[in-house]
């Protein structure tokens, strides 16, 4: 069973359950403690008085009178002590007997074929009754209130080191490689022994980041020196005047793929070393000319393949971005478009804090969106030569940066990436 409230939640109602139990039946034992008196203990005392009337009169003469608060009646009797109709059916015993708004505890003896019956008035006792069956109502109210308070005081004692390694955990400076150790602060209880299983947990993560930074940061320096030589190459060979169109072409696609290769490892080389917040030394641009960049780098990829690029300038604040990380998202989206589009057009639109990329291609399936961000996933038509890191690169860096990305549908058909760019990634 799946619960949805908190364990704080949980222990409290715990102890009102508890509580709930114990007072009620509680309760019950005195309301089956009065019954018991009702049946024995009165019934005792009026078939005792019953029986007195009997050994001390006859049964001719009446000359003992009943108590005042009794009645006294036998079958077959003169005047006043004849039996009345209500109380012919009753059989020997004790009984309750209702008459009008009044109520009665009646004794029915049975004596040579004679009936006789004594009546008590009860009035007096069901109003003490009352007043306990309100006593006990108020004392039930109130042990439950007392159990909900003293579950919540339990509560949050039993939950504090539970709630302080949480927020340890959770604390972004628990990966980095200095970080102390959670166990030391703890009991050697249960919640020590969690601070001991995170201590390891973290340590090993730790471990596995350092691994992915250190192996990320080596392969993106290395690749910068023979990125640097074919760059350099690309500019010697399109200074020979002898270079035909073709070749002159070939050349200058190697040069761009060099400069976005470049991009990549830049990009790879930040979020390795680095935090969000240490970041701030990188070049600070506009969405507008980032946009105004990736626009003149792509139109031409774009049209080349009988695509419209439409560019909604918009009306985008004047705030200042990661240009590398920016650059990154938005031509990484800009090329999974190019991609995915064999008709139509591909939509760049710039919003006050964000921007959307709209393409009119194949679309991606429903249950296939989530895992769109993963790393090594691929649309269903797997096109062009990538493997499948581009979007999962746009995940990662917006969440490095404190952005967002969400990807819905176009109709008829088509993709539409909306990223938001929140303030925490730069500054006005």
């Amino acid at each position: 069973m799946e619960f949805k409230q908190s364990l704080a939640q949980r222990i409290i109602i715990a102890f009102a359950l508890m509580s709930a139990l114990v007072a009620g039946a509680f309760a019950m034992g005195i309301v089956a403690t009065v019954h018991v008196v009702e049946e024995k203990l009165i019934s005792a005392g009026l078939g005792g008085d019953l029986q007195r009337m009997l050994l001390m009169d006859n049964m001719s003469e009446w000359s003992h009178r009943p108590e005042p608060d009794q009645l006294f009646y036998f079958s077959g009797g003169p005047g006043a002590f004849d039996l009345p109709k209500d109380l012919r059916h009753l059989d020997s015993g004790f009984h309750e007997v209702f008459r009008e708004q009044l109520s009665y505890h009646a004794m029915v003896e049975i004596v040579d074929g004679r009936r006789y019956v004594l009546l008590q008035d009860q009035s007096d006792f069901e109003e003490r009754e009352r007043v306990l069956f309100a006593v006990v109502l108020v004392g039930f109210v109130l042990s439950l209130a007392l159990a909900v308070f003293l579950g919540w005081v339990l509560a949050r004692k039993v939950m504090a080191p539970v709630v302080r390694l949480a927020r340890q955990v959770r604390h972004r400076d628990q990966l980095l490689g200095l970080a102390p150790p959670l166990a030391p602060d703890y009991a050697t209880d249960e919640v020590g022994e969690l601070a001991v299983a995170f201590d390891a947990t973290l340590g090993r993560l730790r471990q596995a980041l350092n691994r992915e930074r250190l192996f990320t940061s080596d392969v993106s320096h290395e690749l910068r020196t023979p990125l640097m030589v074919l760059a350099s190459s690309c500019e010697l060979l399109l200074e020979n005047p002898g270079l035909d169109q073709r070749g002159r072409a070939q050349v200058e696609r190697i040069a761009r793929a060099c400069g976005e290769m470049r991009e990549l490892v830049q990009t790879f080389l930040m979020l390795a070393r680095s935090q969000r917040d240490e970041t701030s030394v990188a070049p600070q641009m506009t969405l507008g000319q980032v946009a105004q960049d990736l626009i003149g780098l792509w139109r031409a990829p774009v049209e080349s393949k009988g695509l419209e690029l439409v560019y909604n300038t918009g009306n985008p604040l004047d705030t200042r971005y990661n240009a590398t990380l920016l650059h990154a998202v938005m031509g990484n989206l800009l090329r999974n478009a190019l991609h995915y589009t064999d008709s139509g057009f591909i939509r760049l639109t710039l919003l006050p804090s964000g921007f959307l990329v709209e393409d009119s291609g194949v679309g991606i399936p429903e249950e296939k969106r989530e895992a769109m961000f993963e790393p090594f996933v691929r649309g269903s038509e797997n096109r062009g030569e990538g493997l499948g890191l581009g979007l999962s690169l746009v995940q990662r860096i917006c969440e490095n940066q404190g952005w967002s990305v969400s990807l819905s549908t176009m109709e008829p058909n088509g993709c539409r990436f909306h990223v938001e760019l929140l303030l925490e990634g730069g500054e006005a």
